[in-house]
């Protein structure tokens, strides 16, 4: 069934999904955006069915983990927030559609939905290319290694920038 979606939506899709708490979700915000719906109004219609959303569906982002985000992004793109902002999984934007009765948020969900299984896709299959990988280290002797280790690299998911350690900068009153 060929997709009937724009390249601009699918983008716009990809660069909301952000990995907090290890889970990929998507702000409220942003789900606003792309159902066309104030984010005001799509978090009351999330809490008018509160019972439909558990932890594993949607959670509030802490003050860090917001500021976090701003610091990320290198500006506040939020601009006059005044709630911590939430996040939807997967399961939770999958619930979002029998919340949200507009055909726009059907197509929408549908299109979050894709890029979901799209992304769970390409991370087996780099976890099967490092399963082989393996194996043909086990096979090959060791002047391979140095390759093995070199493809290893690139396709291990980069550390963040959280991983390193921080160095206090600035001055010290003493």
């Amino acid at each position: 069934m060929p997709s009937q979606t724009s390249p601009v939506l699918l983008k716009r899709i990809e660069r909301s999904i952000l990995l907090i708490r290890g889970t990929k979700v998507i702000l409220d915000k942003d789900l606003g955006e792309m159902y066309g719906v104030e984010t005001f109004n799509l978090n009351k219609a999330v809490k008018r069915n509160i019972d439909r959303f558990p932890p594993d569906f949607m959670f509030q982002l802490t003050r860090q983990e917001f500021n976090d985000l701003i610091f990320h992004f290198g500006i506040s793109r939020w601009g006059g927030t005044r709630k911590l902002p939430y996040a939807f999984t997967e399961l939770g934007v999958a619930m979002l559609s029998s919340v949200l009765n507009s055909k726009r948020a059907v197509r929408v969900n549908i299109q979050i939905m894709r890029v979901f299984v799209a992304l769970r896709e390409m991370l087996a299959d780099h976890k099967e290319l490092a399963r082989k990988m393996g194996e043909m280290e086990k096979k090959y002797d060791h002047q391979f290694k140095a390759v093995f280790e070199a493809i290893r690299q690139l396709i291990m998911p980069q550390t963040s920038l959280q991983d390193k350690p921080r160095h206090q900068i600035g001055f010290k009153v003493e």
